[in-house]
C-alpha cells in the first residue's frame, strides 16, 4: 500500500470560507480577489502538509441536483451567491488546473457525493484517504482508512473523534442529521430534536428504523414531534446520505498530480497582481510549493540570541556599518504608556537578525544582560538620526522607548504606513497579515509563544530561546516588508509623497500626543456615573410602563416579541437569521411611529455612555501621570481619517447634554486651558473646490451661511424667509448628498415621502450644476480606475464599483462620492498637525496639543500663552492646503473641553 495518502479537498467549502472570512480585496483596476488568494493560499498549503500525496479538488456544480428532485424545498433558503464571489470561481479553477491539480466537477451531484465515491474507491484499495472539508456531513464517511480534517481548526475526524464529537458511530451519522435536519439544507428532520437529542435515540435503539418502530414509546412533546416526522424522515435519511457509488469516469491513478503549467500560472498571477505568488514561482522550482517554503526565508540558525556583551558589542558594530536596519521592542502590555521593555531586535539584511533579552523573569530563562548595560550600547545608536530605522508600528515602539529614556531618531520607514498608502484595503496592516499577503510568510503568531486566554502568559515570562525565534523574526521580517513595499511606492510618486510627506511625519506627533495625555476629572464623572445609573433605570421603569409588562431591553429576542409580536410594529428590516431586526437604524425609523422605541433608543444611548465613558474613563487615568493616553491609529479607516482607542475619543457625542457633560470631565491643570480649533464645514468647502461650482464658491467666498442659501434655493424662496425647518432640511441635503444619499435615504432621515425628497435632489442640482457634474464625473472615474483620490493622491480603492449585485455598487458609488472630500478633509487636518507641532516644539509657548478629533484639534496652554497660540494655530490651520475657498476655523478657550469647543 502506498505510504502517501489520497488528498480530496472540499473545494466549495475552501471558496466559501475564503469569501466570507477574508477582509475584500481587489486588483488596482477593482477587480475581486480575495476568495481567489484565500482559497489557493489554503489548498496551497494543504497540500505542504500532506507531500506526495494525490490530489482530487472537488466543486459543486451549477445549477440543482437530484437532491431537488428528491424535495424542491432542498438549500431553497440559502440565499443566491454574491456575483463578486461568482466572478471569482472560474480563476480560481483556472489556478487549479495550472497547478496540476486534479479539480473535478460533476453536474447533478454534489461535492460531497463525488468525494463519497472517491472516499469508498479508496477504501475498496485500501488506500489511506484525508478529506479536507468543515462539512458535518462528511463524518459518515469516516472509517478505519477516510480521516476527515478541517484545515483551518485542526480538527481531525477518525473514529474516535467521530464518537467523541458526536456521541454516535459514523455509520449513525446520516440517522443523526436526519433525526435533526439542517437549516442551511432545509432538511427536515425532526422539529426540536437536536444533537443530544438524537445521539441519546440512537444509543437506545441503534437506527432510525427501530427508532420509527419504537416511536409511541417516545414520551412528551418530542414524542409527538417524531411520530409527526415519520413520514418525512426516509426523505431526511436520502438528502443525508453522501452517494458513494457515482460513475466518475476516473481511477485514483488519475488523481497524481502533474507538472504546472508555469507560463499559465504567471499570466493569471500576473494579471490578479498577486506578486508574492508571482515572485516565488519565478524564484522556486514549484509553483504549488508552500508558502512556508519560500527560500528567501532565514533558517532557524541566522536567528541570534543575544547574552554576551562580545555579541552586542559584534552586532552595534554591523549596525553602525549598515547605516540601516529593522528595530522592533518587546514589552510586557500593548498599552505603550504602561509597558516595560524586556528586550530589543534589530536587523539589517534579510534572514539574518537577533534579539537581546534583558527584562525576562522566567527562572530557567539563563543569563541575560543588564538593561544598562543593553541601552548604554543601543541607546546612542537609536538616538542618532544619522542611522536610518525601520519599523512596524514604530509609534509604539517611539513611546516605549521615550519610557525607557530612550528617544528614537532617525526614523526612516515604517511598513505599517507603506502598505496603507500603497493600498488601504488590500490587507489588515498587521505584521503577520502584511507577512502573508506581500511575502507569501507564515511567521510566529504572539499566541504561538504565549499561549491563550486564562493560560496566556507575559512575554517577558517566555523561555529566551523562544522569545529570541519570535522577535527576531519581527525584525527580519520588518525589514523585508520594507524591501518589498518601497519599489512598489516608488513607482507611483503621488503616494510616495503622501507617505513621506504627511503619515511619517505624523507618525511622530502623535507619538508625543499620546505621551502628554489629557487630565481628567475621574471624580466628576463617577458622580455623573452614578446620576445616568438614577435616570437608566428611570427609563427602565418608563420601558416597562410603556410595555406593559417586565423585560430585558438588552435581549434583542425579548424586544422582537414586544416590538412586533405584540405591539404589531411593522418589520423594517431582518438580520442575517431572518428575524426582525432591532437595531439602531430601525429603531430610529419606529420611533416616529411609537413611544417604546423611543424610549428604547435613549434606554440604549445612556447606558452606552455610561459603560462606555462615565464607568470607564476614571479606570483609564495612568496612575504615574495622572491624565488618559488615548492611542491614535492612522490605519485603520480607508480614507485617512484617525481613529483612537483606549480611550476613544471620536464617538464622545457633542450635540447631547449627557456627551457635554462628559467633555467637562476633560479639564486643564491649574493655570492653565484648553483651546479648541474646529475646522468649519471642510467637507463642503472641499466639494466646492473640487467641483468648481459657481454657485457654491460664491456663497463660501462671501461668507454667506451656506445652509440658509441652499434652503433658499431649495425652497425657491427669498434667503430671509427661510424658517429654521428650511435650514435644517437643506443642511440635510448638502451633507446627505456628499454622502451619496439617494431619496430614498433622505426621505428617511426627513421623515417625509420619497417622492418630495427626490424634488428636493432634483432642485439642488438644477441650481448645483458643478455638484451634480463632480458626482457623475467621480462615479465615472471610479468605474474606470477602481478607485478614487483625495486632493494630495491618498488612494480609496472601490472593489464593488463595477459588481453586478446592486445594492454593493451603489454602496461603492456613495463610497467613491464622499471619500475624496473626507479623504482630503483628513489630509489637511493630518498637514495642520505637523505644521503646528514643528512650530510649538520651537519652544516660544508653552503649549502641547492634545487630541484629535475629526475636524477638531484641542490644545493645553498655560493661560498666558493662549491668544498666541489662538493666533498661531488659527493661520496653520486655515493655510494647511490651499483651497480656492475660504478654510476658516472656529476658535474657543475654556477650563475644559465643552468649554473649550
Amino acid at each position: 500500500m502506498p505510504s502517501a495518502p489520497i488528498l480530496l479537498i472540499d473545494g466549495s467549502s475552501y471558496l466559501f470560507r475564503a469569501f466570507f472570512a477574508l477582509p475584500d480585496l481587489a486588483t488596482s483596476a477593482g477587480v475581486p480577489t480575495g476568495a481567489i488568494r484565500g482559497t489557493i493560499t489554503m489548498i496551497d498549503k494543504l497540500i505542504s502538509s500532506y507531500p506526495d500525496c494525490s490530489v482530487a479538488v472537488v466543486f459543486d456544480p451549477k445549477g440543482d441536483t437530484f437532491r431537488n428532485e428528491i424535495y424542491s424545498e432542498y438549500k431553497a433558503n440559502r440565499p443566491p451567491m454574491p456575483s463578486e464571489l461568482r466572478e471569482q470561481i472560474q480563476p480560481i479553477h483556472d489556478i487549479i488546473r495550472a497547478l496540476g491539480l486534479k479539480l473535478i466537477i460533476k453536474a447533478g451531484v454534489e461535492a460531497d457525493d463525488v468525494i463519497g465515491t472517491l472516499a469508498r474507491m479508496a477504501t475498496d484499495a485500501k488506500r489511506d484517504t484525508i478529506i479536507s472539508s468543515s462539512d458535518k456531513d462528511m463524518a459518515q464517511l469516516v472509517n478505519e482508512h477516510v480521516t476527515v480534517v478541517d484545515s483551518m481548526s485542526n480538527k481531525v475526524l477518525d473514529p474516535a473523534g467521530v464518537r467523541e464529537k458526536f456521541g454516535v458511530e459514523p455509520g449513525q451519522i446520516i440517522d443523526l442529521l436526519a433525526l435533526t435536519g439542517d437549516t442551511s439544507d432545509n432538511i427536515p428532520g425532526v422539529p426540536s430534536v437536536g444533537p443530544k437529542t438524537a445521539a441519546k435515540w440512537l444509543g437506545q435503539y441503534g437506527s432510525v428504523s427501530n427508532l420509527v418502530e419504537k416511536a409511541e414509546e417516545i414520551g412528551g412533546k418530542v414524542g409527538e414531534k417524531l411520530r409527526e416526522s415519520l413520514e418525512t424522515l426516509p426523505m431526511s435519511q436520502d438528502l443525508a446520505r453522501i452517494r458513494t457509488e457515482l460513475e466518475l469516469g476516473l481511477g485514483l491513478d488519475d488523481l497524481v498530480p502533474k507538472a504546472p503549467d508555469r507560463e499559465k500560472l504567471e499570466a493569471i498571477y500576473t494579471e490578479l497582481e498577486f506578486r508574492a505568488l508571482l515572485e516565488r514561482m519565478r524564484e522556486v522550482g514549484d509553483p504549488a510549493s508552500n508558502t512556508e517554503a519560500e527560500p528567501e526565508e532565514a533558517p532557524e540558525s541566522d536567528y541570534e540570541l543575544i547574552v554576551t556583551e562580545a555579541a552586542l558589542d559584534a552586532w552595534v558594530a554591523r549596525l553602525q556599518a549598515a547605516g540601516e536596519f529593522a528595530l522592533d521592542t518587546e514589552t510586557t502590555s500593548t498599552m505603550p504608556m504602561q509597558a516595560k521593555l524586556v528586550g530589543i531586535s534589530f536587523a539589517c539584511e534579510p534572514g539574518s537578525a537577533a534579539y537581546v533579552p534583558f527584562g525576562h523573569t522566567t527562572l530557567s530563562s539563563g543569563p541575560q544582560l543588564s538593561k544598562h548595560l543593553v541601552l548604554s550600547k543601543l541607546g546612542p545608536l537609536i538616538e542618532d538620526p544619522s542611522y536610518a530605522k525601520i519599523g512596524q508600528h514604530f509609534k509604539y515602539d517611539a513611546i516605549v522607548l521615550q519610557g525607557a529614556g530612550v528617544m528614537l531618531n532617525g526614523i526612516a520607514h515604517d511598513t505599517q504606513l507603506e502598505s496603507f498608502v500603497l493600498n488601504s484595503s488590500a490587507t489588515r496592516h498587521k505584521m503577520d497579515d502584511m507577512a502573508k499577503h506581500y511575502l507569501g510568510m507564515d511567521t510566529v503568531a504572539y499566541e504561538e509563544v504565549t499561549g491563550r486566554g486564562k493560560n496566556q502568559i507575559g512575554f517577558h515570562e517566555v523561555e529566551l530561546e523562544a522569545a529570541a525565534n519570535y522577535a527576531a523574526e519581527d525584525a527580519d521580517v520588518t525589514l523585508r516588508l520594507h524591501r518589498h513595499l518601497s519599489p512598489l511606492l516608488e513607482e507611483l510618486p503621488r503616494l510616495k509623497d503622501l507617505y513621506e510627506s504627511v503619515e511619517l511625519p505624523l507618525m511622530s506627533v502623535l507619538a508625543r500626543m499620546e505621551s502628554v495625555g489629557t487630565h481628567l476629572d475621574g471624580d466628576l464623572l463617577k458622580a455623573h456615573s452614578k446620576e445616568m445609573a438614577e435616570s437608566i433605570e428611570s427609563l427602565r421603569e418608563a420601558l416597562y410602563s410603556e410595555a406593559g409588562e417586565m423585560f430585558n431591553p438588552d435581549s434583542p429576542k425579548q424586544l422582537q416579541q414586544i416590538l412586533f409580536e405584540q405591539r404589531g410594529l411593522r418589520v423594517v428590516k431582518k438580520t442575517p437569521k431572518g428575524q426582525p431586526s432591532t437595531d439602531e437604524s430601525v429603531l430610529e425609523e419606529l420611533a416616529r411611529e411609537d413611544a417604546l422605541p423611543r424610549l428604547i433608543l435613549e434606554y440604549r444611548s445612556l447606558a452606552k455612555l455610561k459603560s462606555t465613558y462615565t464607568d470607564k474613563l476614571p479606570e483609564q487615568i495612568n496612575p504615574s501621570t495622572g491624565r488618559v493616553h488615548t492611542s491614535y491609529h492612522q490605519c485603520i479607516a480607508s480614507t485617512g481619517r484617525l481613529a483612537s482607542s483606549d480611550p476613544n475619543l471620536q464617538n464622545i457625542p457633542i450635540r447631547t447634554r449627557e456627551g457635554r457633560r462628559i467633555r467637562q470631565a476633560f479639564t486643564a491643570p491649574q493655570g492653565r486651558c484648553l483651546v479648541a480649533a474646529d475646522y468649519s464645514q471642510i467637507e463642503l468647502r472641499i466639494m466646492a473646490h473640487l467641483s468648481h461650482d459657481e454657485t457654491l464658491i460664491d456663497f463660501f467666498n462671501q461668507g454667506l451661511d451656506v445652509h440658509a442659501m441652499t434652503a433658499s434655493e431649495v425652497f425657491r424662496t427669498p434667503v430671509e424667509g427661510v424658517g429654521e425647518e428650511e435650514r435644517r432640511v437643506a443642511k440635510m441635503i448638502n451633507f446627505g448628498l456628499m454622502y451619496g444619499m439617494s431619496a430614498f435615504g433622505l426621505a428617511q432621515r426627513l421623515g417625509i415621502a420619497r417622492n418630495i425628497a427626490a424634488d428636493y435632489i432634483k432642485r439642488y442640482f438644477d441650481r448645483f450644476t458643478g455638484v451634480d457634474a463632480f458626482m457623475n464625473q467621480i462615479k465615472a472615474q471610479a468605474r474606470a480606475d477602481g478607485f478614487v483620490e483625495t486632493m494630495l493622491g491618498r488612494r480609496v480603492y472601490l472593489p464593488h464599483i463595477r459588481s453586478s449585485h446592486v445594492q454593493r455598487r451603489a454602496g461603492a458609488e456613495r463610497v467613491a462620492i464622499n471619500a475624496p472630500m473626507q479623504g482630503s478633509a483628513a489630509d489637511i487636518i493630518k498637514k495642520a498637525m505637523i505644521d503646528i507641532d514643528a512650530w510649538l516644539r520651537e519652544g516660544a509657548l508653552d503649549a502641547q496639543m492634545i487630541m484629535q478629533v475629526h475636524d477638531e484639534l484641542v490644545f493645553e496652554v498655560s493661560e498666558s500663552d493662549a491668544d498666541a497660540l489662538i493666533e498661531g494655530v488659527t493661520q496653520r490651520m486655515e493655510s494647511a492646503v490651499p483651497l480656492i475657498v475660504p478654510l476658516p476655523v472656529a476658535v474657543g478657550q475654556g477650563d475644559n473641553w465643552d468649554e473649550a469647543h
